[in-house]
């Protein structure tokens, strides 16, 4: 518990005091062509994003740029656990309890039919675990999900040599990232993680 606590303090030192917003913007673009290059992402029909904080890999104008081809899914909270809409447009969504923007819409709950996980992450490793901010939303919500294919997105800063876990702890089937040279993107095929 307390190597989560000092990988989250670490990393946040980095995007506030290493990673200049120029930074952020270019390697959110990389890896979001990463995404659209990803040939799950590409025959999915029904894709789980996630509409992005400050500090994560921009993802609004992604979320608005598919919709119109895909059935986008965004993630609600509710108390302590995560809900699913489907995104429509901008016009239809609300702040939610952490400044997050949410759709407003019926609650998705035919979780076979997801494709494609976009799961944002404090952190990750080459291993595929993930690090998130310390609530288990995603904990949660994604052994709802088992035949979906869940890709953690990431900065490269944020990927790191080994993240700690629990028993709990949902493993990524690949990690989309950028590059040290921040021209191309890094796209890790993990072996599943069995006994995790």
């Amino acid at each position: 518990m307390e190597r989560k606590k000092e990988l989250r303090k670490d990393i946040a030192f980095i995007k506030t005091q290493q990673a200049s917003l120029d930074t952020r913007k270019s390697e959110s673009a990389n890896v979001l062509q990463a995404i659209e290059n990803n040939t799950v992402f590409q025959q999915a029909k029904t894709v789980l994003l996630y509409y992005s904080l400050n500090d994560e890999v921009d993802t609004h104008e992604f979320v608005e740029k598919w919709s119109s081809e895909k059935r986008v899914l965004l993630p609600v909270v509710i108390g302590d656990k995560l809900i699913l809409r489907i995104y429509s447009n901008f016009a239809d969504m609300e702040s939610g309890p952490f400044g997050i923007c949410e759709p407003t819409g019926k609650e998705f709950t035919d979780y076979d039919e997801i494709d494609f996980i976009a799961v944002p992450g404090v952190a990750f490793d080459r291993q595929g675990h993930r690090l998130g901010r310390g609530k288990g939303y995603y904990d949660k919500l994604l052994p709802q999900m088992p035949k979906a294919y869940k890709a953690g997105i990431c900065f490269s800063f944020q990927l790191v040599e080994n993240v700690p876990t629990d028993e709990y702890d949902v493993c990524m089937d690949t990690i989309i990232t950028s590059n040290e040279d921040k021209l191309s993107h890094t796209h890790l095929s993990l072996p599943p993680c069995d006994g995790e």
